[in-house]
């Protein structure tokens, strides 16, 4: 009896444990479920947070996040429908290229106009956000990338 005991304590245990942790983070693609002037007003309020940005600030930022995400809202809708339709275009060296270079050059010029409207230290405070984000999903694309190999 007290075997039985224990072995079920211990599978109790065990199913607890196991439970998947959904806390506060969004699951993949969970931010496309929402509307481009949501995601904006999310991102413009972390801002605002994080960079005690003025009411002027916000107003401008909140322009430069709805372009951005009308943008991210209008590729991630393109790219389901090619996955749905099984078309998963073969790009070549050149239009690689041209695609990356063109996200850059998005980036570049979205850096630039957040610069225009944010002091000195509120920017070099926003880069460093942006780059601790980067080193992040770089760090948690490794762990996936060994979990492959050992799996």
């Amino acid at each position: 009896m007290k075997r039985l005991a224990v072995v079920l304590v211990l599978l109790a245990s065990i199913g607890v444990s196991a439970q998947k942790n959904d806390g506060p983070r969004m699951r993949r693609g969970a931010k496309m479920d929402l509307t481009a002037e949501q995601m904006a007003t999310l991102q413009t309020k972390h801002m605002t947070l994080a960079l005690d940005l003025s009411q002027t600030q916000q107003d401008k930022l909140y322009q430069l996040n709805l372009e951005q995400a009308e943008f991210r809202k209008e590729k991630w809708e393109e790219m389901q429908a090619l996955k749905e339709s099984g078309e998963r275009p073969k790009l070549s060296a050149d239009e690689k290229f041209e695609k990356e270079n063109a996200r850059l050059e998005r980036q570049i010029a979205f850096q630039g106009k957040v610069k225009d409207i944010l002091n000195e230290e509120q920017f070099e405070t926003w880069k460093k956000m942006r780059m601790q984000g980067k080193e992040k999903a770089m760090h948690g694309k490794k762990k996936m990338q060994e979990r492959g190999r050992r799996g």
